[in-house]
């Protein structure tokens, strides 16, 4: 794939040398695999009979571990427990390289943990352990005196909300504000139950549910060609008003992506996957390339391509996946 200033493995690989910062809800994924061979006579559900356990760094912490696929220059920052739960996600970032100084762990917080069970390759059911509560000043407080801390050596900030309650308005005011005096690129993949305001955002990746959802319109149904989607580019043109980003990401499914352009026409970008098994986590993917696109001075065009070829590769593997560089590479070779 030629991007205008180069190809896309010139771009990827100037990925290595930027440094990005996560912010959001930390959560720690846990997957138990088994095999069904039976329905159990105590009610019509399946029995699954474990054969494994895996663990990975969920919610704002998987953005960061899909950065670290291309950087080493990955710092994420948020609020976990000090569980058992906290603890094991504290030690999978850092065995991945992710800097965690930013990180606030509290007694009193439960880290919020998603488990699915997983048999032939299906997902039987999702069970989720968390609580949701509004942070105290003295935790704002904190969170704004590390983001002063921390964003100097960024290139890039990501915003990861999955409406747990870390990221408040009063936060998201602040982050804004500090990216913009320092001349950071922000990026942000937003809750639609929060309603936050993304001032002087570069882009924010809603999905289309989420977009309607924010623009406070009745989502419809998909139109083809894209371009053509009257009540989608109405909900986009109305979250302009509301964000005040400069750019809005909106991610398809199976249409792709749409980026929208304050300056620019509409672009839209078709789905690239083959065969998917699982699209959990192919939003953090979209968001981690987009932005590190952007930080190696792609355009948004050039980078809405490169982030809808890696969420291309994730939605075709079982679990919470990655896309590695040379993955990447070889994708937009393809193209």
């Amino acid at each position: 794939m030629q991007t205008k200033h180069g190809s896309a493995r010139e771009r990827i690989a100037g990925f290595a040398g930027k440094r990005v910062l996560v912010i959001g809800d930390l959560m720690l994924d846990e997957f138990i695999w088994g095999r069904v061979s039976r329905i159990s006579p105590e009610a019509p559900v399946p029995v699954v009979n474990v054969t494994g356990e895996s663990y990975y760094p969920g919610g704002a912490a998987n953005v960061a571990r899909n950065v670290r696929e291309f950087t080493s220059g990955v710092a994420v920052m948020g609020i976990m427990g000090t569980d058992p739960a906290g603890q094991r996600l504290l030690h999978l970032l850092g065995a991945e390289g992710i800097d965690t100084s930013a990180v606030q762990q509290d007694q009193n917080f439960l880290t919020t943990v998603k488990t699915r069970i997983v048999a032939r390759n299906q997902q039987v059911v999702r069970v989720d352990r968390e609580r949701k509560e509004a942070p105290s000043d003295e935790r704002t407080e904190r969170s704004k005196r590390l983001l002063d801390g921390a964003i100097g050596g960024a290139d890039a900030i990501i915003v990861a909300d999955y409406g747990k309650g870390y990221v408040t308005q009063q936060l998201a005011d602040y982050i804004c504000r500090s990216a913009s005096e320092q001349g950071k690129i922000l990026t942000v993949d937003p809750h639609p139950h929060t309603s936050l305001r993304w001032r002087n955002a570069t882009a924010i990746k809603p999905n289309r549910a989420e977009a309607f959802h924010a623009a406070g319109l009745r989502p419809t149904d998909p139109v083809e060609p894209v371009l053509s989607d009257g009540p989608l580019l109405g909900a986009g043109k109305a979250l302009f008003g509301i964000w005040g980003a400069r750019n809005l990401l909106i991610t398809l499914g199976e249409q792709g992506m749409l980026l929208l352009d304050r300056e620019a026409p509409p672009y839209h970008t078709p789905a690239r996957a083959r065969e998917v098994f699982d699209v959990s986590g192919a939003g953090d993917t979209a968001i981690a390339v987009f932005t590190l696109a952007l930080a190696a001075g792609a355009s948004a065009t050039e980078a809405a391509e490169l982030a809808n070829c890696a969420s291309s590769i994730v939605v075709g593997k079982l679990g919470t996946a990655t896309a590695t560089a040379a993955e990447l590479q070889a994708a937009c070779a393809q193209l």
